[in-house]
């Protein structure tokens, strides 16, 4: 009696290294991002119509949009290296995070000329990475069909 072993099917490269908790983990990131960016301009119409603690909660919150840009740096990295993902997602962070950082210094300096246009800005791009992070292609690895 002949009993043919037969090996197990090989898993393509590609598909054995696909974001998984990296992308779980940027999904997240970006997710918790877009919320406090779209905070910030119902906190700025609070403050227009005369909630003047408004302005407050819209400094505070700027700084945790930029802790949460910096998670997503650090999240971008894993996910470009170690996950094997789209490489632009990290240039995309840190262009975000220093748009950040530039809106956070034109608020202060009350260079409203600037600080709004560049805050749609902001949260286009917030809005747009998010959409793009719970896409399927976003699970795809980098060069890969999966």
């Amino acid at each position: 009696m002949d009993i043919a072993v037969t090996a197990p099917e090989a898993v393509p490269e590609a598909s054995a290294r696909r974001p998984r908790v990296t992308l779980w983990l940027l999904r997240g990131t970006v997710t918790a991002h877009l919320i406090a960016v779209v905070c910030q301009p119902v906190l700025a119409g609070l403050f227009l119509t005369g909630d003047v603690a408004a302005i407050e909660m819209h400094a505070t919150v700027a700084d945790v949009v930029g802790f949460l840009t910096l998670g997503t740096i650090a999240v971008a990295i894993g996910y470009v290296t170690g996950g094997r993902g789209r490489i632009w997602v990290l240039p995309v962070a840190v262009v975000l995070f220093l748009a950040e950082g530039l809106q956070i210094f034109l608020g202060y300096a009350r260079m409203l000329q600037f600080h709004i246009p560049l805050g749609v800005t902001i949260v286009v791009a917030a809005v747009l990475l998010a959409i793009w992070a719970w896409l399927p292609s976003a699970t795809r690895a980098r060069g890969g069909r999966a």
